[in-house]
């Protein structure tokens, strides 16, 4: 049996990073860990082949040397999906899709042969014993969580790693809260499961052997959400084997703004090897988060939680969204002073969204305020229900923060207000040299420092970083090529302002 997997093109957003990867020569920032894991799920005297898109066209040559082509996708690879669908049936080569995008809205896709949803260690057997006999169903579904310690190694050999910034691993699934407009309890359920040390030191060694040296990113839902069983048996074997093999990678992970009220569980983190972690802030609107049931974020101070984190090591990166029901017109710059106080360089400012089977879209339904189409992509300015807020307001104030947040001014004073609260770690990492970074540099002085119209800003953070923090300079340079980024992608976006409604600065509520 020959099996091709096609991980579906990635549009052009903030998370891509496509615009910053191109001053290190990558062509992705991560690999399809899904599409690898079940590729080792898969028969091993099956041929197997991976394009991801991304990284390398999909060509037809590829598809007519399948039996079966194999798709997972998010939500925001759909069109792309719909153009592999339509590619593989022209060409009569048999197409099996997985993944959250078909999980959630397998209804949406003709053509697709068979469909294996929820979890593949749950449903890819019973199809692939189904496929062997010769009567394998259309739907494959099950709301089983099963044990991830039997998930096998990634097929790390199917890629190319030179094209990625960074490799990644899973350690749980699962996340404690339950935020209205997430679908991950949905995906992956409510109570996190973890992997042994055992297993977890398995897949970091695959790594090491396969060569790769370098960020490496625990994607869980939220890496805190056990933290017992982290503290005391996985952080302790990470430490270890790190200290073994000389430190080679660097991880970054997702973990809910708890993390700032265990000064232990910082340290060990940052002990192992932690260097970033990604925050759902959400709001600084206390109404609008108990609106969203954002529990770990009321009543704190958010600010200096997220400084907090900082203090201990670990840059914070920030996902932040408008439109909530309780938000009030003072929103928009109420963001805005947030983000630039916390430091928060990395900040990912979106609309609110209902993905299907959330409690968020079960509500806006009942309310019969939903309407067609999710994007996937809430910075695209593409609403699926009726804000409470006028439209035209909502969108308005919506491009205000991005022009605000993104631009050279604005951006670079908040990487020196991150500087200024973060105490890096001592490396211990050994130092490598590699060619690319050479040209990084060169770029970024000719991009940055001389073809952008912000780049006085640049080089006063060059003169600022390298009289105050030297020891962050690399840092600061990597979060300078993410502003050109941002500042790419905020151009491109469909956010045009409507009319000319102002962004009001009343506190009062949005009608």
């Amino acid at each position: 049996m020959k099996i091709l997997m096609v991980y579906p093109y990635y549009p052009d957003t903030f998370w891509s990073f496509r615009h910053a990867l191109k001053f290190i020569s990558k062509k992705a920032a991560f690999p399809p860990l899904g599409l690898l894991t079940v590729a080792a799920m898969l028969p091993e005297e099956w041929e197997k082949k991976l394009v991801d898109m991304n990284v390398t066209s999909l060509t037809d040559k590829d598809i007519k040397w399948a039996d079966y082509v194999f798709i997972s996708a998010m939500v925001v690879q759909r069109d792309s999906v719909k153009d592999i669908i339509s590619r593989c049936k022209k060409l009569s080569t048999k197409i099996i899709a997985g993944g959250p995008l078909f999980t959630t809205g397998y209804e949406e896709f003709s053509g697709v042969d068979h469909f294996v949803l929820g979890e593949a260690e749950v449903t890819l057997s019973p199809f692939l014993e189904d496929l062997e006999k010769g009567c394998a169903q259309y739907i494959y579904n099950s709301d089983d969580r099963p044990d991830i310690n039997e998930t096998p190694v990634p097929l790390w050999s199917l890629i190319n790693m030179k094209k990625y910034s960074s490799m990644n691993i899973q350690y749980s699934r699962g996340c404690p809260f339950n935020c209205e407009f997430c679908d991950i309890i949905i995906l992956n359920g409510h109570k996190p499961r973890t992997k042994d040390k055992e297993q977890m030191l398995v897949e970091l060694e695959a790594l090491y052997n396969q060569g790769w040296r370098g960020g490496l990113f625990i994607v869980d839902d939220n890496f805190i959400g056990n933290k017992k069983k982290l503290m005391t048996e996985m952080l302790p074997a990470i430490i270890k084997w790190m200290k073994e093999k000389k430190y080679p990678f660097i991880f970054l992970t997702e973990a809910s703004i708890n993390l700032a009220d265990d000064e232990d569980l910082m340290q060990l983190m940052v002990e192992a090897g932690f260097q970033r972690v990604f925050v759902g802030i959400e709001t600084p609107n206390e109404d609008s988060l108990a609106e969203c049931h954002k529990l770990p974020n009321k009543n704190r101070d958010l600010v200096a939680s997220v400084k907090k984190i900082q203090n201990h090591g670990l840059e914070v990166q920030g996902g932040f969204i408008v439109g909530f029901d309780s938000d009030p017109l003072s929103i928009f710059k109420s963001q805005i002073s947030f983000i630039q106080k916390s430091g928060i360089v990395t900040a990912m400012v979106g609309l609110l969204n209902a993905p299907r089977g959330t409690r968020l879209y079960q509500r806006l339904k009942k309310e019969n305020r939903l309407l067609e189409g999710f994007s996937g992509d809430n910075t695209d300015c593409s609403l699926n229900f009726i804000p409470k807020m006028n439209y035209e307001t909502l969108i308005n104030g919506y491009t205000h923060i991005l022009n605000t947040i993104y631009s050279p001014k604005q951006y670079y004073e908040r990487l020196k207000t991150f500087l200024k609260e973060y105490k890096p770690p001592k490396t211990k990492m050994k130092p490598q040299f590699k060619f690319h970074f050479v040209g990084a540099a060169l770029k970024s002085v000719w991009i940055l420092g001389i073809k952008e119209k912000g780049r006085r800003y640049f080089w006063k953070l060059i003169a600022s970083t390298l009289l105050r923090y030297p020891r962050s300079f690399p840092l600061s340079m990597s979060l300078a090529v993410y502003g050109f980024h941002f500042r790419k992608i905020a151009k491109k976006l469909s956010c045009t302002p409507i009319g000319n409604t102002p962004v009001l600065e009343q506190s009062e509520p949005g009608g």
